[in-house]
């Protein structure tokens, strides 16, 4: 008997490897850059609102470049699509450091914003490489490939800075990691989607594959939920070094400690558990599961009792907020005023509180955008991968534009609990609506 070619479907670690790599050192180098670009700005002198311009830029150009690109890899394969996409993205890491205003600054982060879509297009080829038993395992792999990186990349930006006083120093590292992204797609990565399964090419129908894939059954429930759960996480993100301060009076160290506590937790649960859970229990209950943890772990955090930590001494905390930069929420809505807790309530129990919380918001991130990932992929065509991951993409910047300025506004006009007990009634109401309408996908 002649031996028949195995067909792409179980878990090929193999296979994955590659798109796991290439997308931990393709964020690597967004992460050096990410904490900089605020430096950038006001190295030009830059308004808030210019600040803002700059933290904005790249998720407004991911809503129309992200689902065009991801439309692309479905016509013409993975991999040129992924090749064009980590090269421009080098192009905007060189632009930057070489950056001499403003305007250049901005101009980079549209570029990579617009032309950038390595994730949505690794998440299509993970797609095309796993089954409907494994594909959740398969895109959690990404988004522990996705966390690592963003533990490890500001590291590196940090010490960068230690040894030199230039900005375009983490910017050339950046781009060094970029091209050594390319490097593995181009020579690691084998094309996942052969000719004979891709769509028909069509002059500007990309334009539109995104959105057509919305005609099938539940797909605008689950897009309202890839936004809504981004722009409650994300919130979460931004405003939680604002809130650490509030709560338990640490800044720079406390805060490192505190995100990466997230971080690990985050890798955890997308490299080891999310695999074994979606088969087990399916990516309906993942979601609805994810959903639950995050509103208990939002409430929980909303109630933090504001006891700083036992070192915290106010009058230098206060010292040192006047040497700060403003967060990406300040960049966008101007200075936020952080009531600081008093120091003759310092103990333990605040750091505590603020860990417990943090286990469900963790693990409910770390399986939520995953669960209902593969949800989707399951409802559509194997040719509209691709454009069903990239508008998915596409939610998650739209969500990554407002969250900030939402998040702001409610922390500055209702106090610093309030985008927490928001957020975290938010999931609750979600999840009531996910239980009586989010049916598992048919098979």
């Amino acid at each position: 008997m002649q031996p028949t070619e195995q067909p792409a479907s179980g878990f090929n670690f193999g296979r994955i490897m590659p798109l796991f790599l290439l997308t931990f050192v393709d964020v690597l180098g967004l992460t050096v850059l990410l904490p900089l670009l605020h430096l950038y700005a006001i190295a030009f002198n830059a308004s808030p609102l210019q600040i803002g311009l700059v933290a904005a830029a790249f998720p407004l150009a991911q809503l129309i470049g992200v689902p065009v690109m991801g439309a692309l890899s479905d016509r013409y394969g993975r991999k040129p699509l992924l090749l064009i996409s980590q090269i421009s993205t080098f192009i905007s890491f060189v632009m930057l450091a070489t950056a001499n205003s403003l305007e250049m600054v901005i101009l980079s982060r549209l570029v990579d914003g617009i032309f950038g879509a390595n994730l949505a297009t690794a998440q299509a080829a993970i797609t095309d490489l796993t089954d409907e038993e494994t594909r959740a395992r398969g895109l959690g792999l990404t988004g522990a490939a996705f966390g690592l990186g963003f533990i490890i990349g500001p590291a590196i930006s940090l010490i960068a800075l230690e040894f030199t006083d230039s900005l375009a120093t983490p910017a050339l590292i950046a781009a060094g990691y970029s091209l050594l992204s390319i490097f593995i797609t181009l020579f690691g990565f084998r094309e996942s989607l052969p000719p004979e399964k891709r769509r028909a090419a069509r002059p500007f129908a990309a334009l539109f594959d995104g959105v057509t894939t919305l005609r099938y059954p539940q797909m605008p429930l689950l897009m309202i939920l890839m936004f809504a759960q981004q722009v409650v996480f994300y919130g979460f993100e931004t405003l939680l070094g604002l809130y650490a301060l509030n709560r338990l009076g640490v800044l720079s160290q406390g805060n490192a400690l505190i995100f990466l506590f997230v971080g690990f937790v985050l890798v955890l649960v997308q490299a080891r558990l999310i695999g074994r859970w979606s088969q087990r229990y399916g990516e309906r209950r993942l979601v609805l599961v994810a959903m639950g943890a995050l509103a208990l772990g939002l409430i929980l955090l909303a109630n933090a009792p504001q006891q700083p930590h036992p070192f915290y001494v106010e009058r230098m905390v206060r010292n040192e907020i006047t040497d700060l930069l403003p967060s990406a929420t300040e960049a966008i809505i101007g200075d936020i005023q952080v009531p600081l807790p008093p120091q003759a309530n310092r103990g333990v129990g605040g750091f505590l509180w603020f860990l417990l919380a943090l286990v469900p918001i963790a693990v409910g991130a770390g399986l939520i955008r995953s669960g209902l990932n593969s949800l989707m992929t399951k409802r559509v065509g194997a040719g509209e991968y691709g454009a069903v991951l990239g508008l998915s993409a596409s939610m998650v910047s739209l969500a990554n534009a407002v969250a900030p300025l939402l998040g702001g506004v409610l922390f500055q006009s209702g106090g610093p609990a309030l985008p927490f007990w928001v957020g975290g009634l938010m999931m609750a109401l979600l999840l009531v609506i996910s239980l009586m309408t989010l049916r598992e996908s048919p098979r």
